[in-house]
């Protein structure tokens, strides 16, 4: 149990970290591998978040027994006190965020007292909140800070170009010095280390990560990635497909989003269980949409089942247009707001064929529009408001 926040089998071991029963040395914010503050002289609770967090890769500081060292309740990223320790609070300790009060006793009277006597945020109850505490302690070893603007990108119909648009935006991302993960969630199409000509680099597909469960740790599934043009992609292996449980898929998509910088997911125009995780996770969908009325007609079958889990889908228009259509037209017939248009680019193919990747000029009308997005998509850039 976790209750709301007031503002707004492998056992631990009582070494590493802890000299005598006494807090280590203070730490910085910035210092690797910074975890969190255990204030308790209870030996069984210190226990029990100890093993929690080696369950989330965290060392933290601990003071058992005596006070917090000078400085390490202001510099630790997060705090964890016991609900009996309340008093082991230093006096001059400032009020700060990211103080969790951590008890047993659902029945305790006085611990919502103690809560507000510490400034805590929330209070948890172990052991019913112990998969809880674990997430908020890994992100502090993961240093978590703004998750990642999420991007998912999908074919009106086949051959729209939705691919060549995903890894194009993640190029782009990428070559503005963003921390970018291009992932491949259409185990029907070709592969996106194989258009970004990375097929042979070495690294995790997704076949490798069929089952994870639980929490990923996103730097680990970065490192493990293939990298290519300043960016990790993941993709398909050259074997049988391999369908993705619901639970790998929103395991690794929130550990992708967790690591922060640009996401940039290629959509099946099918939706499973698997899928329909990946949904739920981006922020903005963007549906290329050939300006042709048979395109806007497949397109608007994909957009009305995309949009009942996507809230926020777009469509960007594809050249060349004729019959009548702009591109406004074109994405009032399809029932979207429009997100941009999308000309033709002369030498595209050949390009590509070249072993050029998608954008990898930053010049065109590919990387224009991309780079045009991720400028009012990104904090500090805009708005992407429809």
């Amino acid at each position: 149990m976790v209750a709301e926040s007031f503002n707004g089998e492998t056992k631990g071991t009582r070494d590493g970290r802890v000299s005598g029963w006494a807090s280590t040395r203070p730490r910085g914010k910035d210092d690797p591998g910074c975890g969190p503050l255990i204030v308790t002289e209870d030996g069984a609770l210190l226990d029990d978040l100890l093993r929690l967090c080696a369950a989330a890769g965290a060392e933290p500081e601990v003071a058992f027994g005596v006070p917090p060292a000078p400085g390490s309740w202001e510099a630790a990223p997060l705090v964890l006190v016991g609900a009996a320790d309340t008093r082991r609070v230093p006096g001059t300790a400032r009020r700060r965020r990211g103080v969790l009060l951590v008890g047993r006793d659902l029945d305790d009277p006085d611990v919502w007292r103690r809560a507000v006597d510490v400034g805590a945020e929330h209070v948890a109850f172990l052991p019913d909140a112990e998969t809880w505490l674990v997430d908020r302690i890994a992100d502090v070893a993961e240093g978590a800070g703004d998750p990642a603007l999420t991007i998912g990108v999908v074919g009106g119909r086949g051959g729209a170009g939705a691919s060549t648009l995903a890894c194009a935006m993640a190029v782009t991302a990428a070559r503005s010095g963003r921390r970018t993960l291009l992932v491949d969630a259409d185990p029907l199409g070709g592969g996106l280390d194989v258009l970004l000509g990375a097929e042979r680099v070495g690294g995790l597909r997704w076949p490798d990560l069929a089952e994870s469960r639980g929490r990923v740790s996103s730097g680990a599934l970065e490192e493990s990635l293939p990298r290519t043009h300043a960016l990790s992609v993941l993709s398909w292996d050259r074997g049988d497909t391999v369908v993705i449980p619901p639970q790998a898929m929103r395991s690794v998509m929130g550990a992708a989003r967790r690591r922060g910088g640009v996401v940039v997911v290629d959509l099946p125009r099918r939706i499973d269980e698997a899928v329909a995780e990946a949904l739920a996770q981006i922020d903005v969908g963007l549906l290329v949409v050939p300006a042709e009325l048979r395109a806007v007609a497949a397109a608007g079958r994909v957009a009305s089942r995309m949009a009942m889990v996507l809230r926020d889908l777009r469509v960007v228009a594809r050249g060349p247009f004729g019959s009548g259509l702009t591109d406004e037209t074109l994405a009032e017939l399809v029932g979207l707001p429009l997100a941009g248009e999308l000309p033709p680019e002369p030498g595209l193919p050949a390009a590509l064929d070249g072993g050029e990747a998608p954008g990898g000029s930053g010049r065109g009308p590919l990387a224009g529009f991309c780079s045009a997005f991720l400028t009012a998509a990104l904090p500090g850039g805009g708005s992407v408001a429809a």
